[in-house]
């Protein structure tokens, strides 16, 4: 038999948080120690082609802030070299590329707050 619980919360948020994957595990640990609920979903960004990871967390409104200050913590940004491939001058239309490491800035996070109008745990 199917039941469904339909529960009305007011003043309740979804919290989106895009990080990068290697911020996530350690965001998720401090999240679920501070007694918040947290779904993980693997999502791929466009910079840099690298992984990331997508947290949905919902809370009440009263704690958002605090949510977010967590986030801020763990998911601090920082400097990392990559290889940028690089069309290669040896040999006239070879089509080789070469690694060129740059600096670029990474970490922090993408944060969505949304409003919930309802909530279902079925």
């Amino acid at each position: 038999e199917f039941i469904s619980i339909r529960v009305e919360v007011y003043g309740m948020k979804l919290v989106l948080a895009i990080v990068q994957d290697d911020d996530a595990i350690d965001l998720i640990e401090e999240l679920t120690d501070k007694n918040y609920r947290v779904t993980k979903l693997a999502t791929t960004g466009g910079f840099l082609k690298s992984g990331n990871t997508t947290l949905m967390i919902g809370v009440e409104e009263k704690v958002v802030k605090d949510v977010v200050k967590v986030i801020e913590d763990v998911c601090k940004k920082r400097k990392e070299m990559v290889s940028k491939p690089t069309p290669s001058t040896i040999g006239s239309g070879s089509g080789m590329y070469m690694p060129y490491p740059i600096e670029v800035e990474v970490g922090g996070a993408t944060v969505f707050v949304l409003d919930v109008d309802q909530f279902y745990k079925v």
